[in-house]
């Protein structure tokens, strides 16, 4: 077992699915299959949610993780880094409980709706899509329509920070 503070990062491990939900995935359901297809154990105690989400962050490279001490602990993500709700006064807050200002609304070819904020990125929670309607009715915010495939790229972030580091370290095509 490594000493801290010589921990490796941890990939697979948690889950953020579409709703804002934390999901932990033990090796048996890593096993089974990539995150969302297999969620894992939803997260439930609030305290342990709470600490997840107070220490919450993106590294340069656009991953997302949840700082343990010393140690990262990279989220497989099933949308975005953010899952937003939006409240009947026009208040978006992000899955964690920080307030977000609108910066601009994004739908996709799917009619998933999307907030851009000084946060970044975030799908609207599918409880709220009601709420966003009356938003836009009101003209409070304008709709721009995007590409989902097009979206990490374009806002800079790694949906899989599993997937990019075994990527990285297959083997070179012809190399041996």
């Amino acid at each position: 077992m490594a000493k801290w503070p010589h921990v490796p990062d941890c990939h697979g491990w948690l889950g953020l699915d579409a709703r804002g939900q934390w999901y932990l995935r033990d090796a048996a359901v890593q096993e089974q299959g990539r995150f969302p297809q297999s969620k894992g154990s939803r997260l439930e105690h609030a305290k342990l949610v709470a600490f997840i989400g107070r220490n919450y962050a993106c590294d340069p490279a656009g991953c997302w993780y949840f700082q343990n001490g010393p140690q990262r602990v990279f989220v497989e993500l099933e949308a975005t880094p953010w899952i937003f709700r939006v409240q009947a006064d026009g208040g978006v807050q992000t899955h964690t409980g920080l307030a977000a200002t609108v910066q601009a609304c994004l739908v996709d070819e799917s009619g998933k709706a999307y907030l851009v904020t000084e946060r970044g990125l975030g799908l609207v929670h599918s409880l709220d899509t009601i709420t966003l309607e009356q938003h836009l009715a009101q003209e409070r915010w304008h709709l721009h329509e995007v590409l989902s495939h097009e979206l990490p790229q374009r806002y800079g972030y790694v949906a899989s920070p599993l997937a990019q580091q075994l990527t990285a370290q297959a083997p070179a095509p012809g190399a041996r």
